[in-house]
């Protein structure tokens, strides 16, 4: 859509501008804003809430007014502990409903309601963080050995070199093992901090039988192989020390096939363990994640389990957050699954509990799910603050800057990443965004990949497209997460295949073959950036067009707005409304300075991919 289009149109989010920040309770009644351009023929504007079920309707107040647009503003009881609204806009030749996904001249469902919540958001540090996620068998050696490990193995690893390609599907893919530690992290410390994040999320640390450790045999004490107890507490310490934070990963919602728990279970099953897991009639005769025997799946309809693993000052989940390790945080592996099997779901029971229990010890820690696709009933009840957002993030920014032709699975599906237009990635983000409460829009986990994922690099093809996704990352709403070396340029086909040691010689020389110096200087200018614009980092949304091959959005604050364009490949430019600035613009990254004059804020176009970021005065 063209700028006129929707720059044209009603506006409203959860931002400052439009909503008071402070979490509400149960009781308050709280302002809500909208924006409406002059040239809109509105003969009022009503506010719909839905309280205990019902809908109801209440005028809103015109607030101001001028030459460009009209704010008006109408109350919303809390009654609920997600209240959920949406504006009727009364205009000649029919009503209009304006919600998350934009004006409608339709009835539409609730589902993409604006929402106020009274659970208290993720912790404000969120507000300002970048994340660093961290494989730690694959980001350094405390050794600096370049060799297959050295030292006593377990019986199912497969030694790697420092330099050997990951294996990308099938046999031993689990099974590599390249000997990263955590002492070998502390001692890149300097990497982050020079790279401009903030904060350190770790998979797992847990010993276990595979190099992810996501099939735990104890939750007792850090693996060996990576440095044990020590090494981690010694970790933290540093981050700490530096002003950073760390998160670690927990999956509760199994166990390794060889976990303490599990073993006792199977000998004794008069045992509390026995009662922990599902169990079945055929082989393996216990129930596993995605039938994985290695992974067997626990009960939480279980006495004893909620206080062991999730509940209370002795369970995994605060043991941790105690010191000396003293975590920040928890990203809970398969979030959407713990708790929930056939008849059972005690997932948001689970959820809650672990809030509780991290809330006791620090309430400033975050928790985070991790959850493939439609989160939103798992976001507004209190439990899991935020997601691993791929659903309104990783995936659709993939859509549409994926190379064309190419034959990259998608995601775990059985058909290649789509090549689709602007208009698709924007409205997927929309929905996706619109089922949650801003409180969680503006703190979700937002990444290009993940260990999990192909790596961004090797989806675009080349860097000019990779660049295009990193200034999306920095500058949309929610919490950008770097997975180790899309800084520089790495590439995978899957995620195994992603897990890509660090070429900490070619780092340490400036670049090489296997880094590339252009992309990092690249994105520690778009941290800075971030870290230097309250806009990017708190503001709001409002996209200012859509094309096929190019985007443009705003992101304001009360005392910012700064235009973001990107283009995937080359575009002819665009012509916004002339009062979005005031006075010349401010190039704060990439493409030319912009033109402002009697027609309007031009735009231009670009040859290839691109993107440019102004603060709009």
């Amino acid at each position: 859509m063209s700028a006129d289009d929707l720059l044209g149109l009603p506006h409203h989010d959860g931002s400052e501008q439009y909503v008071d920040r402070a979490t509400p309770r149960l009781g308050d009644v709280v302002p809500v804003r909208v924006r409406i351009p002059a040239a809109r023929p509105e003969r009022a504007v009503w506010v719909r809430t839905v309280r205990d079920g019902e809908p109801r309707l209440a005028p809103a107040r015109l607030e101001r007014s001028d030459e460009v647009e009209r704010w008006y503003v109408a109350d919303v009881p809390v009654h609920n502990p997600v209240t959920s609204y949406r504006f009727l806009l009364d205009e000649p030749g029919g009503y209009r409903w304006l919600d998350g996904r934009g004006v409608h001249a339709r009835d539409v469902s609730d589902a993409g309601d604006f929402r106020l919540t009274v659970h208290d958001p993720a912790p404000r540090w969120l507000d300002d963080a970048v994340v660093y996620q961290v494989f730690p068998d694959r980001f350094a050696r405390s050794s600096g050995h370049e060799g297959p490990p050295v030292g006593p193995l377990p019986d199912w690893a497969l030694p790697a070199s420092w330099s050997d390609e990951p294996i990308a599907a099938g046999r031993g893919v689990a099974q590599q093992l390249y000997g990263g530690d955590l002492g070998g992290i502390e001692a890149r410390l300097d990497h982050l901090q020079r790279l401009g994040v903030d904060t350190l999320y770790l998979t797992p640390v847990f010993p276990g039988r595979s190099n992810h450790r996501y099939d735990a045999t104890t939750f007792d004490h850090v693996d060996p192989l990576l440095g044990g107890d020590a090494a981690l507490a010694s970790l933290s310490g540093a981050l700490h020390a530096r002003g950073l934070r760390l998160v670690g990963d927990l999956t509760t919602n199994h166990t390794g096939a060889g976990h303490d728990w599990f073993r006792r279970a199977r000998q004794d099953a008069t045992s509390p363990e026995a009662q922990f897991y599902y169990w079945t009639p055929g082989e393996p005769g216990y129930v596993g994640w995605l039938e994985h025997a290695s992974l067997p799946k626990l009960n939480y309809g279980a006495a004893g389990l909620a206080q062991r693993m999730v509940s209370g000052p002795d369970s995994v989940v605060a043991r941790y957050l105690e010191p000396p390790v003293a975590l920040d945080g928890w990203r809970i592996d398969v979030a959407n699954m713990t708790g929930r099997y056939g008849a059972d779901d005690h997932a948001h029971e689970v959820a809650r509990a672990i809030r509780a229990t991290m809330t006791g010890i620090n309430p400033q820690a975050a928790l985070v799910s991790e959850h493939f696709h439609d989160a939103a009933a798992d976001l507004v009840v209190g439990g899991w603050h935020v997601n691993m957002n791929y659903s309104a993030f990783t995936r659709p920014a993939w859509t549409w800057l994926v190379e064309p032709g190419s034959t990259l699975p998608f995601m775990g599906m059985p058909v290649p990443v789509p090549r689709r237009d602007g208009s698709a990635m924007v409205a997927t983000m929309r929905e996706f965004d619109s089922a949650v409460p801003w409180s969680v829009t503006r703190h979700q986990w937002n990444m290009l990949g993940s260990h999990d994922t192909a790596r961004m690099r090797t989806v675009t093809g080349g860097r000019d497209r990779a660049l295009v996704a990193a200034a999306l990352l920095f500058t949309y709403p929610g919490t950008p997460v770097v997975f180790a070396g899309d800084e520089g340029g790495l590439t995978g086909s899957t995620g195994e295949h992603a897990r890509v040691p660090m070429p900490w010689e070619q780092i340490d020389a400036g670049g090489g073959p296997g880094w590339d110096a252009t992309t990092f200087d690249a994105y520690r200018s778009l941290i800075a950036l971030r870290r230097s614009s309250r806009a990017l980092r708190e503001g709001g949304l409002r996209w200012a067009f859509v094309e096929p091959d190019a985007v443009g959005f705003l992101r304001e604050s009360a005392d910012e707005r700064v235009l973001v364009v990107l283009a995937r490949d080359a575009w002819r430019g665009t012509v916004l409304p002339g009062h979005l600035a005031h006075a010349a613009p401010t190039t704060l990254h990439g493409g030319a300075d912009l033109v402002v004059d009697r027609d309007g804020l031009h735009v231009p176009g670009a040859d290839g991919p691109a993107a440019g970021v102004w603060r709009l005065a």
